[in-house]
């Protein structure tokens, strides 16, 4: 099925000729549509999209190709700027922007000759990890929806088959019954808009961000491939900021090539983000097999946590004894200030919140509520533009900054800051190279199960596991490795040292590799 091949596979028919960057780009604005119940998207650029891809064809025609990404189609998180397109944050302070400028991200990919058919839903600002505080509403996983959907078992490496033994590979046929309860799974957050459009079929690769796990979390959820680059390795120019020194715009793909590939686009010094370096700091990964002799990969045992489920701890061990017996050398190591690592962040993050959020006053852009002062036009433009999440976040921030709280707070979660980042230091110094640890403590929730809890709550269950890469700036990747007792994804989380992030890729393609999760395949709708 062709929107379930790998960007390799299909930028291969569109060089031969065989496919139309045109056909291809109507067939995913299709399947957008199809998965319309699911919510991924919040505006699709079906112009926009159609212009590019004719482009795209137009050169193909001429003999001329851009690189791996000319013609494919991808989806775009909707906190990055895209000119003349909205960019609403999902939040009605922003419900009707237009920046008039690009996203470097979004300049890198359309330069490169990518297709972005829609802008993709999250949480408000991003400050969320289900995807179902927006003011578009919840975004649903496609995992046991309502659509109906069988799973293609991938083939190990070196192992092939005729197309008729792969089309027998189903391993299971999902098709929910009228008696299937209303409740459905999350997609995760805050990129879950952008997780569910790749699932499904709409888009080969999403740009999420990842201020704490925001791209991995729902690619987590999804079955999904997700990359948090090494911090500065990617520009967040034209990324409307959270949390400034953490945000790194991350990749959501179906396989870690496809990762791979749209990182290679992106990567590199941008003058218009001081915090970004050369491209020649990302080694890419390479097509040969890693030898996984020669690595070590670490275990901290601080991630072995209360609320970690017997679906998630089984793979941890199964894939540590998979790497052990290929021949990686796997130690247990410690890291005393993950425990401390998630109030650190949550600290840090309602600061720099409240900083960033001062922007937006009824001014000089977005919503503007009249009031018969200034300080009323401040007050009423925040009440009515911020949901309840984002106004705590900005109170609970700014009483962290004041003069009193200050050295208590900020100051003193920027050093339990330095301690977590040097316990990474200590790791890698040690000798080891890769970190494997779970990326969610569980499978995804229902919707019922997660709104039990406020969002603060929730986020700090969600992050355990995810946030300390962003605290110390190092690269990280989810890998879905099986499925749980109930049909959903089990993933699991590698870390490497800062700015190697090829060699991190190489190690999860091997890993991909060896452990086959299976492809979903949609049903195909009648329009496509």
């Amino acid at each position: 099925m062709l929107l379930t091949e790998s960007i390799s596979q299909v930028g291969a028919k569109l060089k031969a000729g065989s496919l139309l960057s045109s056909d291809l780009c109507a067939l995913c604005l299709s399947r957008a549509k199809y998965i319309k119940p699911l919510n991924a998207f919040v505006t699709l650029l079906n112009d926009h999209a159609t212009q590019k891809a004719e482009e795209s064809t137009a050169r193909h025609r001429r003999g001329i190709r851009k690189g791996p990404l000319d013609g494919i189609t991808l989806a775009v998180k909707d906190n990055f700027c895209m000119k003349g397109a909205p960019t609403t944050c999902c939040s009605r302070m922003l419900e009707s922007f237009k920046p008039q400028y690009d996203a470097t991200v979004v300049r890198k990919l359309q330069d490169a000759g990518a297709v972005i058919i829609g802008k993709c839903n999250m949480d408000e600002f991003a400050m969320g990890s289900g995807t179902v505080d927006s003011i578009f509403g919840p975004t649903k996983n496609v995992w046991r929806s309502e659509l109906k959907y069988r799973l293609r078992q991938r083939r190990p490496r070196g192992e092939t088959t005729s197309e008729s033994g792969s089309a027998a590979a189903g391993v299971h046929e999902h098709s929910p019954s009228p008696s299937d309860p209303p409740d459905w799974f999350i997609s995760g957050g805050s990129s879950g808009g952008s997780a569910v459009a790749v699932a499904c079929g709409a888009a080969f690769a999403g740009i999420g961000s990842d201020t704490g796990g925001s791209t991995r979390n729902p690619a987590a959820y999804c079955g999904l491939v997700g990359l948090k680059p090494s911090y500065g390795l990617v520009s967040r120019h034209g990324l409307i900021p959270l949390v400034n020194s953490m945000d790194v715009p991350g990749i959501l793909a179906r396989t870690v090539d496809d990762a791979a590939f749209v990182l290679g686009a992106v990567a590199g010094l941008d003058d218009l983000d001081s915090t970004t370096v050369e491209s020649h700091c990302l080694s890419a990964p390479s097509q040969d097999e890693v030898d996984v002799e020669r690595i070590t990969v670490g275990i901290p045992s601080e991630y072995r946590c209360a609320g970690l489920s017997g679906d998630v701890l089984e793979a941890w061990d199964s894939v540590a004894n998979l790497l052990e017996e290929s021949g990686a050398k796997v130690v247990q190591v410690s890291m005393p200030h993950t425990q401390l690592s998630i109030a650190c962040y949550s600290v840090l993050n309602q600061c720099e919140v409240a900083s960033n959020m001062a922007r937006y006053d009824g001014i000089e852009f977005g919503l503007r509520v009249e009031g018969s002062t200034t300080e009323e036009l401040f007050a009423s433009t925040r009440s009515a533009g911020f949901n309840d999440v984002v106004r705590a976040r900005i109170l609970v921030g700014n009483y962290f900054l004041l003069q009193r709280n200050y050295e208590k707070y900020f100051v003193q979660a920027q050093k339990i800051r330095s301690l977590i980042a040097r316990d990474f230091s200590e790791v890698w110094n040690s000798g080891v190279d890769v970190l494997l640890t779970p990326t969610t403590l569980t499978t995804a929730p229902r919707y019922s199960e997660f709104v039990v809890d406020d969002n603060r709550t929730q986020c700090a269950l969600q992050d355990y596991c995810t946030q300390p890469a962003n605290m110390a700036g190092v690269p990280a990747v989810t890998v879905p490795v099986k499925l749980s007792k109930n049909g959903l994804p089990v993933s699991l989380q590698l870390m490497a040292p800062h700015l190697r992030d090829g060699f991190l890729l190489t190690v999860a393609r091997w890993l991909e590799r060896r452990v086959c999760f299976p492809v979903l395949e949609l049903e195909e709708q009648s329009a496509a």
